[in-house]
């Protein structure tokens, strides 16, 4: 298929607003990138770029080496797939999968070729003569993913594509999307604010915020090693737990508990001794022990696993949430107590993470 590589890319628009500063990735033939982020952090601006809908203020983009910073969109052999499907809806499926080769004026038995193996690929062979008003939602997503197989482009482009799909049918499409690209081996470029597709999907994560990237990685590298509070916060479900915690030796003193540290973890923390930090615990890296007393408020049973939720201490603003394996009855009021198995630590003043020895 492709390799894409974006350096140090700009967009400022013409009220001097920026959206995208100093991007650079380089994406691997074949490889699938996620841009994640929540609303306005410039993930569709950049993907929009990438496929010449948008102007590049500054910086570069090279496609297999060649430079098309300029080039226009029809010139760049990338298909993009919306939100919000874009189909035409007095055309028929077939009509719609072979459009953009009919406009080519490209031999009709080939069309016709293209159009039946996409259909396949797609499960769509049955629906060809409907029109998309007959058409579930996730079917007509299938459509315009089939449009843009059609056209064997070197880079597909997925700018929310799920947004508009039930939850039931996000995941089956998810699914597909997934299947998809193992299938085509193509060069994909994905953006979304669900970190689920983020995890799911990706090959690589590119994390953004304001503009900003703020870590690229594989997904368990974004969800293991989080760059710093942002990416911690925004990757897993339900969020990170933080809490401002003063090293102390061997231990960390927070608001009403104190936690000890392995010996790892006060190399790690090696330089910040009678210093303040922030702690970060994933609910699911919580599990009953002697370390952090908790007023439960909420009880979640989810079948294999629950979710409790209370504050720490007695204290109704330091909240806790803990993802805990099997069936609980925590009442409301109930007094529980839980030890933290993981710890994540960030700079009080940077918010970037902290390893070893740094100080």
């Amino acid at each position: 298929m492709a390799t894409l590589n974006l350096q140090h890319i700009d967009k400022i628009y013409d009220n001097n607003v920026q959206a995208v500063f100093d991007f650079n990735l380089d994406v691997k033939d074949g490889e699938l990138i996620v841009l994640v982020g929540p609303s306005g952090c410039g993930k569709s601006t950049t993907l929009r770029m990438v496929a010449g809908l948008e102007d590049i203020s500054a910086g570069k983009l090279l496609l297999d080496g060649r430079d098309i910073t300029a080039t226009p969109p029809k010139d760049r052999d990338m298909a993009m797939v919306f939100q919000s499907y874009a189909l035409y809806g007095h055309m028929t499926i077939y009509e719609n999968m072979a459009f953009s080769l009919t406009l080519r004026k490209e031999n009709p038995n080939v069309i016709h070729k293209k159009v039946l193996a996409a259909a396949e690929i797609l499960g769509l062979t049955s629906q060809l003569n409907k029109k998309p008003a007959q058409l579930s939602g996730g079917q007509r997503q299938r459509v315009a993913m089939g449009r843009s197989i059609v056209r064997n482009p070197k880079v597909f482009l997925f700018d929310e594509p799920l947004s508009n799909l039930d939850a039931k049918l996000r995941g089956a499409t998810r699914r597909e999307i997934l299947l998809l690209h193992k299938r085509l081996k193509a060069t994909m470029l994905y953006v979304t604010h669900d970190q689920t597709e983020a995890l799911t999907l990706a090959d690589r994560i590119v994390c953004m915020s304001m503009g900003h990237v703020q870590q690229v990685g594989t997904p368990l590298e974004l969800y293991d090693s989080p760059a710093n509070v942002f990416v911690a916060s925004f990757i897993g479900l339900p969020p990170m737990n933080f809490y401002d915690v003063r090293v102390s030796g061997d231990k960390l003193v927070g608001e009403g508990f104190t936690v000890s540290l392995t010996p790892e973890e006060q190399h790690t923390l090696r330089g910040y001794n009678n210093k303040e930090i922030t702690l970060g615990v994933r609910p699911e890296n919580i599990v009953e022990g002697a370390d952090v007393p908790v007023t439960v408020t909420t009880n979640e049973n989810l079948g294999m696993n629950t979710l409790v939720h209370g504050y720490v201490g007695g204290n109704k603003a330091v909240k806790i949430s803990a993802k805990l394996k099997g069936w609980r009855d925590y009442k409301v009021g109930d007094t529980a107590s839980f030890t933290f198995n993981r710890k994540h630590f960030f700079d009080k003043e940077t918010t970037n993470a902290i390893k070893g020895g740094e100080g």
